[in-house]
């Protein structure tokens, strides 16, 4: 039985990757800052039939490092051990950098990679005993400029070069990593962008290409790991867009300005 945690479990992508590793028969550790959704969810797998030594929550802010203990603990006392760690709760904002609060800019850092980092550090000797897996969901924007997601991006960067250092120091240890990047989900986070006050973000987000359902990103997910693949990015038109803003910059930053416009106002 693979043991499986799961950060951000209550909505979006981490609730598919719940049902669809729930289906698989791992036993899973979710956990989730909003406790009513992650208390529903937890009820809906159950009643789906997940057997309750198969399930477990913990419910907090996970830039807390008590709860990040708690999560920890709660994966060695209710399992006894750790084979898949997915760092993929998460939360990003829409306004111009110039113009937003700096606290916006500490939440998104604190959360999209502080928390996983040192989640991730906590939990190495489960992970290290299971010679186990870390999935870290990164993003397209922390390798090209998006208006609008300055520290968003800043910290999908930080992600992934503080997790591609990781995946050096730990190859001899048998611990493997996946990083994920994503482009346009059609998830909560955008939902709940925070704007340049903290608050909810007022205006509707801008996209390009297609916004890929949660599910369909899971499946991928699944296949990458089944594999055994280092990184997955499975939207071809922002790995162009990658590609682009390397070869040719200008031709880029042209394209996203006349797409983000909305962003730059």
């Amino acid at each position: 039985m693979r043991v499986t945690l799961i950060t951000g479990a209550a909505s979006g992508l981490g609730w598919a990757m719940a049902r669809h590793w729930a289906a698989a028969g791992d036993a899973l550790l979710l956990a989730d800052i909003d406790a009513a959704a992650l208390t529903a969810r937890a009820a809906e797998l159950a009643a789906a039939g997940v057997p309750a030594d198969h399930l477990a929550t913990v419910a907090g802010d996970l830039t807390q490092p008590a709860v990040i203990d708690r999560v920890v603990a709660t994966a060695r006392e209710r399992f006894g051990w750790l084979d898949l760690l997915v760092n993929n709760a998460g939360i990003t904002h829409r306004s111009p950098a110039h113009r937003t609060d700096p606290a916006v800019f500490r939440r998104v850092m604190a959360v999209d990679w502080q928390a996983p980092a040192e989640l991730t550090l906590a939990a190495l000797p489960l992970l290290r005993a299971s010679r186990g897996t870390i999935v870290a969901i990164g993003s397209m924007a922390g390798w090209m400029p998006v208006p609008g997601r300055a520290a968003y991006g800043a910290a999908k960067a930080a992600l992934t070069q503080w997790f591609e250092v990781l995946r050096l120091e730990l190859e001899a240890d048998g611990v493997r990593l996946l990083m994920v990047y994503p482009s346009f989900l059609d998830t909560p986070i955008e939902q709940r962008a925070l704007g340049a006050d903290g608050a909810p973000a007022a205006h509707a987000r801008s996209t390009v290409g297609r916004v890929r359902s949660a599910e369909d990103t899971v499946r991928a997910i699944d296949r990458a790991l089944a594999r055994g693949a280092r990184w997955l990015a499975p939207d071809p038109l922002a790995r162009f867009g990658a590609l682009l803003w390397r070869v040719a910059p200008a031709w880029y930053l042209a394209t996203v300005r006349r797409r983000f416009g909305g962003e730059l106002r």
